[in-house]
C-alpha cells in the first residue's frame, strides 16, 4: 500500500530452483513489460529487484504490479450462471482481443492464453503475462509448467506435440486466437469447445480434423449443485446469434492459415452489438407491388368504399378496376420514392 492508501501487488518469485534459462525468460518479461509502460490493456509494473538469498542462495525476484481484483476465470465462473449477455461478452472480448494485439505487435506470441491471464483492474480488462518463462524454459520446476495440464483446453492444434516430441507446425499468432476463440465460447456457452473430454481425449480431439466442434443454437446457464452436479438452467436458455457463431468458427478453424486475424476479429459488426445488416424491403417487392403506411390506407380503404358502392350499381366494370389498382399502386410507389 502506497502513501495514498492505494493497493499494489508484489509478485515473488524463486530463484533457487530457477535455471539460467528461465531466469532470461524472467528478464525479458520485465523488459516487455517496461516497452509497454503507459499501455492500458497490459498490467503496469512499477518496481522490480532480485533480493540474495542467505547463504549465497539465488533469492528471489520481486515485482511490484497493479493489483487486479479478480481474474476472467472467475468472473466466468459467475457468469455461466446468467442467461447469455451479449453486452457483457463484446465489452470483454474486445479488451481481451486489444491486449493480445498488443504483444503480437511487439512480436510476441502468448501461446499459452486461458482466462486467467485476464484480469481486471478498476473495471479494465488487461492481460497479466506473456507466456515468455513459459515459451523459454524446459524444466519441470518453472512453476509455470505445472499449469500446463489445465490449459489443454484452450491450447490450439499446433500447440499439442506429437508422441514424437515434433511439433505439427509452427506456433505463431494464429495459435493465441485458437486459444482466445475457446475463451469466447466459454463465454456465450458456460464452458470450453473441449471441456466435456478426458486430458487423454482432448489432446487427441483438439487437432483431429474429424472431430466436430458443436455450436449450439442456444446458450443455456448452469449451475453446480450441492452434491457437485451440474445442473442446466432451461428456463433461462436463449438464442446465440448466428454471426457470433461465425465469430466463434473463424477462430476455431483447425488450419492456422484460415483463422481470423486480431484486427479482423475487431472488425465483426457483432462486437458493435449492430444488428446484421438487412436488404431494405422494397428491393424485396415486385414491380406491381408497394408499401403502404396508415394515412394512405385509410385513404385507400375510403375511396375503395366508394368504387364498391358504384359497383354495386353496375357502373363499373372488373377490366376497370383492375386498371384502377394498377394507377394507385403507381401513385404509391411514386409517393414513397
Amino acid at each position: 500500500m502506497n502513501a495514498a492508501n492505494e493497493i499494489y501487488a508484489i509478485k515473488r518469485v524463486s530463484l533457487d530452483k530457477a535455471d539460467a534459462e528461465t531466469i532470461s525468460g524472467y528478464m525479458n518479461e520485465i523488459g516487455l513489460l517496461k516497452r509497454l509502460e503507459g499501455n492500458n490493456r497490459i498490467i503496469q509494473l512499477f518496481d522490480s529487484e532480485v533480493k540474495a538469498g542467505p547463504g549465497g542462495g539465488k533469492g528471489h525476484l520481486m515485482l511490484v504490479m497493479e493489483c487486479g481484483e479478480v481474474d476472467l476465470a472467475k468472473l466466468l465462473q459467475e457468469q455461466q450462471k446468467e442467461p447469455l449477455n451479449m453486452v457483457w461478452i463484446s465489452y470483454y472480448w474486445q479488451q481481451m482481443l486489444q491486449a493480445v494485439h498488443v504483444i503480437h505487435e511487439e512480436k510476441i506470441v502468448h501461446s499459452d492464453l486461458k482466462p486467467a491471464n485476464f484480469v481486471l483492474v478498476r473495471g479494465q480488462l488487461k492481460l497479466i503475462d506473456f507466456g515468455i518463462a513459459n515459451a523459454i524454459a524446459n524444466d519441470t520446476t518453472n512453476i509455470q509448467r505445472d499449469h500446463q495440464i489445465g490449459t489443454v483446453n484452450y491450447m490450439s492444434p499446433e500447440a499439442i506435440e506429437l508422441p514424437d516430441g515434433m511439433r505439427r507446425l509452427k506456433v505463431g499468432r494464429p495459435s493465441d486466437v485458437w486459444s482466445l476463440g475457446c475463451i469466447l465460447y466459454q463465454m456465450v456457452y458456460g464452458h470450453p469447445p473441449f471441456q466435456h473430454l478426458s486430458v487423454y481425449q482432448k489432446m487427441k480431439a483438439i487437432p483431429d480434423l474429424a472431430h466436430v466442434i458443436e455450436f449450439p443454437e442456444h446458450s443455456v446457464p448452469s449451475v453446480v449443485t450441492k452434491n457437485g452436479e451440474r445442473k442446466k438452467l432451461d428456463h433461462l436458455k436463449r438464442p446465440v446469434r448466428g454471426d457470433v457463431i461465425r465469430g466463434m468458427r473463424s477462430c476455431l478453424a483447425r488450419h492456422p492459415k484460415e483463422r481470423a486475424t486480431i484486427p479482423e476479429l475487431l472488425e465483426q459488426e457483432w462486437l458493435a452489438m449492430r444488428e446484421p445488416e438487412v436488404p431494405p424491403a422494397k428491393a424485396l417487392l415486385a414491380s406491381d407491388e408497394t408499401i403502404i403506411n396508415p394515412y394512405y390506407m385509410k385513404q385507400l380503404l375510403e375511396y375503395g368504399i366508394k368504387l364498391g358502392q358504384q359497383a354495386q350499381a353496375g357502373d363499373i366494370d372488373p377490366a376497370h378496376l383492375a386498371k384502377e389498382a394498377q394507377r394507385l399502386v403507381a401513385e404509391l410507389k411514386a409517393l414513397e420514392s
